[in-house]
């Protein structure tokens, strides 16, 4: 890779994160169908080197907000959402494996990728519009509480985004959350899916080929990412970050569309 690319990479890694860390999706969601459409690194790669970044970014902001007091992490919930995240986050890495190993043609791998986070992309757009018109919920059970992690957490590892869009409207609408609430508890699960997965990787020996000096650039582009969103969004009230997440919701469906195209051509 040459270096305009190496900075490419960092400059994604470290915007994503910004916008991440403020609306509580991780970043992963804007990486992945970002460098995939690129198309200089194999799918599998982009995924890993996409949630390496993710864990590193949800890492800092956790650990950040609550060893300086700021932390809205509703721990009854978030923390049985997070081990069904975990749990997840292993089924999801065994189910992409299994879809690699399924296709010779890996740019399939990459369009059905596209197409599911195309379709979560699109729900969460249309839920988030018209969230002020549906009735939510406040689920307490807890084993009801590791199921839905347990979704969230195979949807994240699969498509390699971390935790993406689809947690805020699980926060919202069963646990009926605010939008600053729902972005911290949103990375903390993200945290809990992003660890395992890695873990599992690295036990399984599927890590894939790439330079570690690119690795290095997008965790560090990831955490400063996290420090930079951070504070925005202590400067910018709930209803900002809707028209944010809205806005960033439109251009991931705009991305995924061209990334279909591009596999699939």
């Amino acid at each position: 890779m040459s270096t305009y690319l190496y900075v490419l990479f960092w400059m994604i890694s470290f915007g994503a994160s910004i916008v991440g860390a403020i609306c509580g999706i991780g970043g992963g969601v804007i990486i992945k169908p970002v460098l995939d459409a690129f198309g200089v690194l194999s799918v599998s790669t982009i995924s890993f080197l996409s949630g390496c970044t993710v864990l590193a970014m949800t890492c800092y902001s956790v650990i950040r907000g609550r060893l300086g007091g700021e932390s809205l992490i509703d721990m009854r919930t978030g923390t049985p959402l997070g081990i069904g995240a975990a749990i997840g986050g292993i089924v999801g890495k065994s189910m992409f494996q299994a879809l690699s190993n399924l296709f010779a043609d890996k740019d399939m791998v990459g369009a059905v990728q596209a197409a599911c986070l195309l379709v979560i992309t699109l729900g969460t757009l249309i839920y988030t519009v018209e969230k002020d018109k549906v009735k939510t919920r406040r689920v307490e059970n807890l084993l009801v509480c590791v199921l839905i992690g347990l979704v969230l957490g195979v949807m994240s590892s699969f498509l390699g985004i971390g935790g993406g869009p689809i947690n805020l409207v699980v926060l919202f609408y069963f646990f009926s959350m605010d939008t600053k609430t729902a972005a911290q508890n949103s990375l903390y699960i993200i945290l809990f899916s992003q660890i395992t997965s890695l873990l599992n990787t690295l036990a399984s020996r599927t890590v894939p080929e790439f330079s570690i000096w690119l690795l290095v650039l997008m965790a560090v582009g990831g955490i400063l990412g996290a420090m930079s969103g951070r504070m925005i969004n202590r400067r910018i009230d709930g209803h900002v970050v809707d028209k944010l997440f809205i806005a960033l919701m439109a251009v991931i469906i705009g991305i995924n569309i061209y990334n279909i195209y591009q596999f699939m051509s």
